[in-house]
């Protein structure tokens, strides 16, 4: 209704508005956003963040290309410098290498988490976690691929609810002892055969050692792994095929962080530090430790590389073998986004030092 008020100027008159005039009403009832019963006035007006990033994401794919046109030039001058050559052709080959071993494990892990019960682990491994470790280390020599593999399916093994001390063992003799590996090895070396059963010899001991240390000392608190969306209600089917998504693109985006730092280390190494270092026995062997998680080549062709490193003595070139599938810059990066960065950051560093401590130990006896 009209409302008269009187100031100085005489009378002015103000309307208040009516009911079906608000923004708010329809006819003479309010209307209020209810929770779960859909959008309100505002939401129309301002879109959720996931909408929003989802608009969005069209156009800055449009400006990156459009970028990309622009500098051309300069980028393609970036590329053929000598030192982007060798930075690429590491990337790639570390990648090429990797990603079929981590598309396996991945669908091992998927296997393993939906269509394998609980109750089986807990009739194939002994109770007693110092048991399980070796069992589980010798376990590994049947998984015929490399250290991609073997991260997604140690990780499955965990949730399964195996004991981490069994699970830890068979991540890190997996790719070191497997048929594959250990013909690999035989083939590069064909004129020391010896090094077959020294490599399988200090990979195992070094696994069911690591294992046994974190029985010993390890804590739960530092097993952080990433929550992983729940498929219960699902058939095995969707489940497996959402359990691969997952992991794929979790795990594959840690390989291609690790593949970068590894590229980006070979490119700038002078390889005048490696010919100086092949001439002491202590140096060598600290060379090609270091040199092993750099390069961060898969367990299938690594000991290739190794033969071809013939200024470095058969010692040295064994804790390459037993470094390179067990801690690299790519696993060290998949081992953080499995079981988490507190844990990688313990279990990487105590791994490099015991590897190298029992691979110059072996090859003292056996080579």
């Amino acid at each position: 209704m009209p409302v008269r008020t009187t100031g100085g100027t005489g009378p002015v008159a103000t309307t208040k508005p009516a009911p079906h005039e608000t923004d708010d009403t329809v006819g003479n009832e309010t209307i209020e956003p209810v929770a779960g019963k859909g959008p309100g006035p505002d939401d129309a007006r301002h879109p959720s963040p996931d909408e929003a990033r989802h608009l969005n994401s069209p156009l800055l794919l449009t400006l990156l290309l459009l970028t990309a046109v622009m500098l051309q030039g300069p980028i393609r001058a970036a590329l053929s410098a000598p030192v982007m050559q060798s930075w690429m052709t590491v990337f790639v080959a570390v990648m090429v290498q990797a990603l079929p071993f981590l598309v396996l494990g991945v669908l091992l892990s998927a296997a393993i988490a939906v269509f394998v019960p609980p109750s089986f682990f807990a009739r194939a491994l002994p109770k007693r976690p110092a048991l399980a470790v070796p069992v589980a280390g010798v376990a590994g020599a049947v998984l015929p691929g490399c250290e991609c593999a073997s991260v997604p399916v140690a990780g499955a093994l965990v949730r399964r609810g195996v004991t981490p001390a069994a699970a830890l063992a068979f991540l890190l003799s997996a790719p070191a002892i497997n048929p594959i590996v250990l013909t690999a090895t035989a083939v590069a070396f064909p004129g020391n055969p010896e090094m077959v059963l020294a490599r399988f010899v200090a990979s195992l001991l070094v696994a069911c050692a690591m294992g046994w240390l974190w029985h010993r000392v390890g804590r739960t608190d530092w097993l952080r792994p990433p929550d992983r969306p729940s498929y219960e209600g699902q058939g095995k089917g969707a489940a497996f095929w959402g359990s691969v998504r997952h992991d794929v693109m979790h795990a594959g985006g840690f390989l291609v962080i690790g593949a970068m730092a590894a590229a980006t280390l070979k490119a700038v190494v002078p390889e005048e530090w490696l010919r100086a270092a092949a001439g002491n026995p202590v140096f060598s062997v600290l060379a090609l430790a270091v040199l092993a998680v750099l390069l961060s080549i898969c367990s299938e062709a690594d000991a290739f590389v190794a033969a071809s490193l013939t200024q470095f003595s058969l010692t040295a070139r064994l804790t390459f073998l037993v470094v390179g599938p067990m801690i690299d810059l790519k696993l060290f990066a998949m081992q953080a986004g499995t079981f988490g960065r507190a844990f990688a950051l313990r279990f990487a560093p105590a791994t490099f030092a015991l590897a190298v401590v029992v691979s110059a130990l072996t090859g003292t006896v056996l080579l």
